[in-house]
């Protein structure tokens, strides 16, 4: 399988290259040239496969021209080790539970597989790799953790200051060892801004060998497409329109689903749900789309005034806007909106995080245009892992599990940094 640059589609490299790279020398995102499609029969089976078989049989139809069998077994047994639940919260609505992982984030699913993959392609090199990681919260915690104690490979962390939650941010500045903390002046997109550039510079390339683990990578984004696949696999009924509601902040996680469904995944329909940070619903009313500066919200995570997966997007629909803003519907929804979800839902007996409420009420919303679907909304994180802003919602104390309390035992242990893209250089320069 090769891979091209979602800028120049004559750009194609190998999946090792893809995967070492994380980004295109041209600035664009790596996509597979070709997408296997799965044979209706096969749909209709899903219902009987565990969660692994369901996993080796997509991962391999993307990867066996360049993994073995046992490989592609390997990867996926490393990957799926916990479950991904599908709760029926009201009549035909349903919440896909991503967040029983190590971190409790649904980025655990990409994280892993990234690791793993990466443990794969580099073998035994003698040079260190360095993954750099933009986060706004989730995907700091679920990388760190994924490469924790990994031989052979350092992770540096940037995310913007006082602006994920408390827990978030003790999961990844705790570890220490192989894991590196930035803690930047800025928001998540100067974060971002500053990977891009590093990975663009040719003295910093030239010296380090830099990887990113970012759903810019494909070993990130592509794993996140089974979930899709075991999701529709439990639904009690198959026969009516399927549509799913996802919060995006990057979009890494609805471009997995779309790309679910050119594998043959029966999906009639998906919801692009955001915070005020709104720039992709806006492109789908069908305006010209326009990266702007980021808000703060409540739901931090989704804090992204200039998605990188937004070029994924449009290659998955083959550049014709048409079919993207039929296929998808955009809407976004203010802190008092997300807070009001919270309550109602959490009267019905469930309790959301900020995030699966965005992804609730971009379900419901569509729902009440077109009462023939059965809904599946995305919930991305534990409720625990924003303890104060749901405490606060829905005037109770959570429990949180565990793993998850522990980490407010540990220890901050970070790095400050301005958001120029000299200061990170001159840090990056001086690794060994």
């Amino acid at each position: 399988m090769q891979y091209y640059s979602t800028t120049n589609r004559e750009l194609k490299v190998s999946l090792q290259e893809a995967v070492l790279k994380g980004l295109a020398p041209d600035n664009g995102l790596f996509m597979p040239l070709t997408i296997p499609t799965f044979p209706e029969a096969w749909m209709e089976e899903l219902s009987n496969l565990s969660f692994r078989e369901i996993g080796y049989r997509v991962i391999g139809a993307l990867f066996s021209s360049d993994l073995t069998d046992a490989q592609i077994q390997e990867l996926v047994d490393h990957t799926l080790t916990f479950d991904a639940p599908l709760v029926e919260v009201e009549q035909n609505v349903f919440s896909l539970e991503l967040f029983h992982g190590p971190t409790l984030a649904f980025k655990d699913f990409g994280a892993r597989f990234c690791a793993k993959l990466l443990g794969m392609l580099v073998g035994t090199s003698a040079k260190k790799t360095r993954i750099l990681v933009a986060t706004s919260g989730d995907t700091g915690s679920a990388v760190a953790n994924g490469f924790l104690n990994v031989a052979g490979v350092e992770v540096i962390i940037l995310y913007p200051k006082g602006k994920v939650s408390l827990l978030q941010e003790k999961q990844f500045t705790t570890l220490g060892k192989n894991i590196i903390c930035l803690e930047v002046e800025g928001v998540f997109d100067d974060c971002q801004a500053l990977v891009k550039q590093a990975f663009l510079d040719p003295e910093l390339n030239e010296k380090l060998i830099l990887t990113s683990a970012n759903s810019i990578n494909v070993a990130r984004w592509i794993p996140q497409c089974l979930y899709y696949f075991y999701a529709y696999s439990r639904l009690p009924k198959k026969t009516e329109k399927i549509v799913f509601s996802v919060p995006s902040g990057n979009f890494g996680n609805l471009a997995a689903g779309i790309l679910a469904q050119r594998m043959g995944l029966p999906i009639s329909q998906f919801i692009a749900a955001t915070n005020e940070n709104k720039v992709v619903p806006t492109f789908l009313t069908g305006s010209y789309f326009e990266a702007k500066p980021s808000i703060p919200t409540l739901s931090n995570a989704m804090d992204v005034g200039n998605p990188s997966n937004f070029p994924r997007l449009v290659n998955l629909f083959e550049g014709d806007e048409e079919k993207f803003r039929n296929q998808v519907k955009g809407y976004f929804f203010s802190d008092a909106q997300t807070v009001q979800a919270m309550q109602s839902v959490y009267r019905l007996g469930y309790t959301l995080d900020p995030h699966g409420a965005i992804g609730y009420l971009g379900l419901k919303k569509f729902l009440e245009i077109d009462k023939d679907y059965q809904g599946i909304f995305l919930e991305t994180a534990h409720p625990g892992k924003f303890q104060e802003v749901v405490e606060k919602a829905i005037s109770e104390k959570l429990k949180l599990p565990e793993r998850l309390a522990i980490f407010q035992k540990g220890e901050k242990n970070t790095i400050p940094l301005t958001a120029s893209f000299e200061s990170f250089k001159q840090f990056l320069s001086a690794l060994d």
